[in-house]
This record gives structure tokens, sequence and C-alpha cells, in this order.
């Protein structure tokens, strides 16, 4: 009997010398010391023998259990320690290596556009000025002069939100405008600003959205004359077409905020389907401008006799379209990555002047 168990354990032990993973080391210990392993069934067996078998058996048994268990249990850490020591060999990283290229993703085209913008006007001395998206009705319409019976209010054009408990309807601003109005009560002249941001009409079609993007610029002085806004806006378009000139019309509108008020056109051609700036026999409108209105600085508690400026305004979603050949607008909003890799602009390739805009 002894001379059985001895071969057991060497058979046993040998076995787990040559174990070469914890799954194989596993089913060893379970074929020796589980419910119907091997050992185990040597131990049940103690209890059909006499008192004097189990004497001198039980110490034997036992010794050859706990012999098998350190057995299994030393090799587990052999095993766990080489597999570990693999396995940081396998995740070893050289620092000294150069990185692997990997996507960052792309800049959209619309944030592409505003830090070109920014970086132009940043250069002729203009801050970044911002607004909240949701206003009051003085800000959006009141204070730039704009009538109770003018379309721009009524419920067709605007997003309007159910009245508070003072009846008062916020409104989803329908320009970047209150950003001006706020700017010009909260700083005192001289004032260069340009409002770039998101704004909200009930408009949608192929070159509308119920949201869009719009900037506006804002300059208030004691000097300031139309010869001032032209030349603002040469070069700005200058710049952002990346052309050597541009030769501008100011054509006579309407807005109620400003007085003269002006539409923009810039020269350019359609030749090939595709639109040049700078060259040609066409015009294309791109913004609309004018001199500040007195009842918008007076709005503002500035002395209109005193001061005096010019702001205009143009949607950036249009810029965009027109600058890198876009002919649908709501694409912008679809979400649509394989239209974002195509147009998009790489998040490392940051606008600036001295370097070039696109």
């Amino acid at each position: 009997m002894q001379q059985d168990i001895e071969n057991l354990k060497n058979e046993i032990t040998a076995a787990i010398a040559a174990s070469d993973s914890l799954d194989s080391l596993e089913e060893i210990r379970i074929s020796s010391l589980g419910k119907k392993g091997s050992v185990s069934g040597l131990m049940k067996g103690l209890g059909g023998m006499s008192p004097e078998e189990r004497k001198e058996m039980g110490p034997i048994l036992n010794a050859l259990k706990t012999d098998i268990a350190n057995e299994i249990g030393a090799r587990k850490n052999t095993l766990e320690a080489a597999a570990l020591e693999a396995r940081l060999l396998e995740e070893t990283i050289d620092v000294t290596l150069p990185p692997r290229e990997r996507p960052l993703g792309s800049i959209h085209p619309i944030s592409q556009v505003m830090d070109e913008i920014a970086e132009i006007f940043s250069g002729l001395g203009f801050a970044v000025a911002e607004g909240p998206d949701l206003e009051t009705d003085f800000y959006n319409f009141t204070a730039l002069n704009i009538p109770e019976e003018h379309p721009a209010r009524q419920m067709h054009d605007t997003f309007y939100l159910k009245p508070d408990e003072n009846g008062e309807r916020k409104v989803l601003r329908t320009h970047t405008s209150p950003v001006q109005i706020r700017t010009m009560i909260n700083q005192e002249p001289p004032i260069r600003i340009i409002a770039p941001g998101r704004t909200y009409r009930s408009d949608s079609d192929a070159t509308h959205t119920p949201m869009f993007h719009q900037v506006e610029g804002l300059v208030i002085d004691k000097d300031t004359h139309l010869g001032h806004l032209k030349g603002t806006l040469e070069a700005f378009l200058k710049a952002f077409f990346e052309v050597d000139a541009v030769t501008l019309r100011l054509r006579p509108s309407y807005f109620p905020f400003t007085e003269p008020s002006m539409e923009v056109d810039v020269q350019c051609s359609f030749e090939g389907g595709t639109v040049k700036i700078g060259d040609g026999n066409d015009w294309l409108e791109v913004l609309g401008s004018g001199m500040v209105h007195r009842k918008v600085l007076e709005a503002c508690d500035l002395d209109p006799n005193v001061y005096q400026g010019f702001a205009f305004g143009c949607g950036i979603d249009r810029l965009a379209m027109l600058k890198y050949g876009m002919n649908d607008l709501r694409a912008f909003f679809d979400s649509d990555l394989r239209w974002l890799r195509h147009y998009g602009f790489s998040a490392l390739n940051l606008p600036t002047l001295a370097g070039g805009l696109s």
C-alpha cells in the first residue's frame, strides 16, 4: 500500500513539474485533490479501515495531500511569475522610438473659419467678445432700434420661449448683435470687437438652417467714418480669401440698427462653376454693414454727438461655403464622418497670417 502511495506521489509530482500553464496545473489539482481526485479517493478509504490501519495510514495520506498541495502551490507561483515576466516584456515601450502616427480627428470647417476670422481681426486690433445664446427682447430687438412691427419679431421667424413669471419671453438670439449692445453698455469707447457665435432663425433649406453661425464687428470711437469701414472690410476679405486685392461695391440698404446701411458686394467670377474672389466681371454679396444708428448709441448711454462707429455682419457658414466649395449648408450639421474627413482640417494646422490661413 505504501509503495502504491509513493508511486502515486511520484506520478503526480512529475505531472506538476511538467505542467507549462496555469490551466494544465489546475487540471492536475482537480484530478488529485478534487472531490473525485486520486488522493481524495485514498483519504475517503480511511473510513473503511480498522483503527490500527487508520492510525498507520492517516499520517501517510495527510502528508501526501499536504505535499501535493505544496507542490501545486509552488508550481503555480513559478508559472504566474513567468507569465508576468512575459507580459512585461511584451508591453515594454521604448521611449526612444518615434511615436506612432495616429489620427487626431479633423477640425470642422466652421471652427476653422472662425479661427481664421479671429486671427485676421486680432491683427487689425479687434478683440473677441461673446454673449449668451438666450437673450431678452431688449438686447435682441429694442436696443437695436428694431420696431415692434418688424418681421424679425414674428413667431414664424424667431424662436421664443414660454413667458416667465413676469410675462417676459426670452428669445434664441437671431443675430450676434446683442453682444455689441452688451459691450457698449459695459465698456467705455474706444471699442473694437468682433462677435462670432451661434444664432437661430426659423428657416431651413440648402442655404439656411435653424441654427447657424454669424460674426459681427463693431467699432466705436470719436472720429470713426465710412472710410474706416470700407478699409476694414477690404483688409478682412483680402486676408480671408487669400488674394492680393479685392474690389468692393457698397449698395444702399436698410437695417434698423445702422444709418446709412449698405450691402457689401465683392468683385468675382463664376467661370468653371466655381467662385473666384477678386477677379472677373460679376459681383457677389458677402455681408451687410453700416454706421451705427444714433438710437442704438443712445440705448447704450453713449452720446451720439461725441461717439460714432460702424458695424458689419456676415454668415460664417456662408463664408466657409464660398471659400471651400461647399454647396449645401445642411451637410455642416449632419455629423457625417465621411464629409468631415473630406472637408475637415488638421488639428495641428492652426491658421496664422504669417503661415497661411487655410
